[in-house]
């Protein structure tokens, strides 16, 4: 079952190593497809700003582009410079993290030393953890793919595993704390 956008809304389409920041509140940022790439969306209710990360692996290499949107470290280092935001403002942020799946559990020897989705997962929450931020609901691991959604206009995250219903992150259901 997809989910429909309201006609006044537009999916804005945030593919592999991207990010995005915007303040349009008829924009719907999407991260289509997750395997073991996370998404990470940030929300300042203050500024009505939304930004989401497609990242796919954990963290660059010495001698690799630290400044890159592929990886996780390097990828939340510019969101938050994307923001603009003082240090002390990172506290307002609402944070969700989502993907990181082993899609490769089928093939025998490659699904724990190629665990990518879990490399991702834990550098994902290592690096928050690090700038201080608190993750307000996760939807991670597992065999299955997922799709992200941030509606810029209300604030509010949204999971869809393929084959299940879209489910609302948002930290209203926070008490959820689906895996």
């Amino acid at each position: 079952m997809l989910a429909t956008l309201p006609a006044e809304q537009r999916a804005v389409a945030v593919g592999l190593g991207e990010l995005r920041v915007t303040r349009d509140p008829q924009e719907v940022l999407v991260a289509y497809g997750l395997g073991s790439c996370v998404a990470i969306g940030f929300y300042d209710p203050f500024a009505k700003t939304a930004s989401l990360l497609h990242a796919v692996l954990p963290c660059h290499l010495n001698g690799e582009d630290q400044f890159s949107t592929k990886y996780v470290d390097s990828g939340l280092a510019m969101m938050l410079r994307a923001l603009n935001l003082k240090p002390a403002e990172h506290t307002r942020l609402k944070v969700w993290l989502v993907g990181g799946a082993n899609m490769l559990a089928s093939a025998p020897g490659l699904a724990r030393s190629l665990d990518i989705g879990k490399r991702n997962i834990a550098a994902a929450q290592d690096t928050l953890r690090q700038l201080g931020l608190k993750i307000c609901a996760e939807a991670v691991g597992g065999h299955t793919g997922r799709t992200a959604r941030l509606y810029v206009a209300e604030g509010r995250f949204t999971m869809r595993k393929i084959g299940d219903p879209e489910r609302d992150l948002s930290p209203s259901n926070e008490s959820e704390k689906p895996r």
